[in-house]
């Protein structure tokens, strides 16, 4: 009983012994060139797995395309009149949090970062990435440099972008040979028709399926889907987020305990 008490009292004053550093990578602020909407990350994509990130023990760093302040997508805030997000409790929790604010608001760019000061990497989706992402060499480098040196590299949603072109230091693209997911042309059918437009200027799971030596997977429109495929670890949109970082961590864990 004394000794509960003693480390009930460390933990109060100094806090529980970090498991690791993982970066979560987001979209800066952009515009729909397809909508001419203000676009940026989901929200669901960044709190979910940041919740499994932190109650599993680990640090996170946030950084994004450009750096600086970042803008969630309308919809995906539980705030918004639209209601379309209202069932997000989880995101709604980190909203009335101050940290979390500050989490958005200096963020810094993908080129000031240094892989080999973080566990793995975990890319958020959103709208933006569709333009942010995509042809982004710094990113695909960064990510790659992850995935080489054997740690985790995640991304979910449309932030699977950057697998349809990253390639590995020996020029191969990252995902031949390896099975994977991304937003489904499914769910890319629904959201066209709930908006009355083509939301998308490419849809991934089309490009996806024009890669020989590949294999491209989907659930069901809009369930909780993840692969991990050795370390790279890939979700198929926002209900996916919790279940990537839940294989993230069960990686690192195994890491862990081999070496």
């Amino acid at each position: 009983m004394k000794f509960q008490k003693e480390v009930y009292k460390y933990l109060h004053y100094h806090g529980a012994p970090s498991q690791g550093k993982i970066l979560m990578v987001a979209s800066s602020p952009s515009i729909s060139e397809q909508t001419g909407w203000p676009i940026g990350f989901w929200a669901a994509e960044l709190t979910h797995p940041l919740h499994v990130f932190q109650e599993a023990g680990y640090e996170i760093e946030l950084a994004s395309t450009k750096g600086g302040f970042l803008e969630m997508d309308t919809y995906s805030n539980p705030t918004d009149a639209s209601g379309y997000a209202a069932h997000d409790i989880i995101t709604l929790g980190f909203l009335q949090k101050e940290t979390f604010s500050a989490l958005l608001t200096n963020t810094k760019s993908i080129t000031e970062v240094n892989p080999s000061d973080y566990d793995g990497i975990f890319l958020v989706g959103g709208q933006g990435p569709m333009y942010t992402f995509r042809a982004n060499r710094d990113l695909e480098k960064l990510f790659v440099a992850f995935y080489e040196s054997g740690k985790p590299a995640a991304a979910v949603c449309h932030a699977t972008t950057l697998p349809l072109e990253a390639r590995k230091s020996n020029g191969d693209l990252l995902v031949t040979g390896k099975s994977w997911t991304g937003f489904a042309d499914a769910e890319e059918d629904y959201a066209d028709q709930a908006v009355g437009m083509k939301i998308q200027p490419y849809r991934i799971e089309t490009e996806a399926r024009k890669i020989a030596e590949t294999t491209f997977k989907v659930a069901a429109p809009f369930s909780s889907y993840a692969i991990a495929d050795g370390n790279l670890i890939t979700g198929q949109q926002q209900n996916s987020g919790a279940a990537a970082a839940m294989l993230v961590v069960e990686l690192l864990n195994q890491s862990k305990s081999t070496n």
